[in-house]
C-alpha cells in the first residue's frame, strides 16, 4: 500500500482531522450549553437522557453501549440524574449482576422541555439541514471506521 499524499506538512496542526473534530466539538457543545441549562441538565446528562426517552427501562449495559461511555464514565451521570428525579436505577430480580436505569414522570416530562433544543442548535449553527445530515454522515463513518468496522 502506498502512503497517500498529505501535502508539504503533514504535520501542520491546521490539515489535522483530530484538531478540527476537537474544535467543532468544543464549539458544537458550547452551542448546547445555554440551552440546556433552563433544564438543568449538562450536555453529557443530556446525551444520556436522549438515550432513555428513546427507549426506557434499559440495562446500565446496554445504555453504555448506546452512548459508547464505560461504566465509571456513565455511573456518575446516572447517579446525578438520580438525585434530581429524573430516573432510577434497580437491580434486576432475575439478575443482581443487572442494574436498570428507568425514567421517571419527572424525567419523560423533561422531554417535552427538549424538544426545541434540536431546533435551536440548527438555528445557531446557520447551516443548511441538507449539510448538517451529510456531516452527521460522515462523522458516523469516521467513528465507525475508527472503531474498526469500516462501513
Amino acid at each position: 500500500m502506498t502512503k497517500p499524499d498529505l501535502g508539504e506538512d503533514p504535520l501542520a496542526l491546521d490539515r489535522q482531522v483530530c484538531f478540527a473534530l476537537s474544535v467543532a466539538s468544543r464549539a458544537v457543545v458550547g452551542i448546547y450549553r445555554p440551552l440546556l441549562e433552563p433544564l438543568g441538565l449538562t450536555h453529557p446528562q443530556y446525551l444520556v437522557m436522549l438515550a432513555l426517552w428513546e427507549r426506557s427501562p434499559r440495562s446500565v449495559k446496554d445504555l453504555g453501549a448506546s452512548l459508547q461511555l464505560d461504566s465509571a464514565t456513565l455511573s456518575p451521570l446516572l447517579k446525578r440524574l438520580e438525585a434530581y428525579g429524573h430516573l432510577t436505577r434497580t437491580r434486576s430480580a432475575a439478575d443482581e449482576r443487572v442494574l436498570t436505569v428507568e425514567l421517571t414522570a419527572t424525567g419523560r416530562a423533561l422531554r417535552e422541555k427538549a424538544l426545541a433544543i434540536p431546533y435551536a442548535v440548527v438555528e445557531r449553527l446557520g447551516m443548511e439541514l441538507a449539510d448538517l445530515q451529510d456531516l452527521h454522515a460522515a462523522l458516523t463513518n469516521v467513528i465507525e471506521a475508527a472503531a474498526g468496522k469500516s462501513a
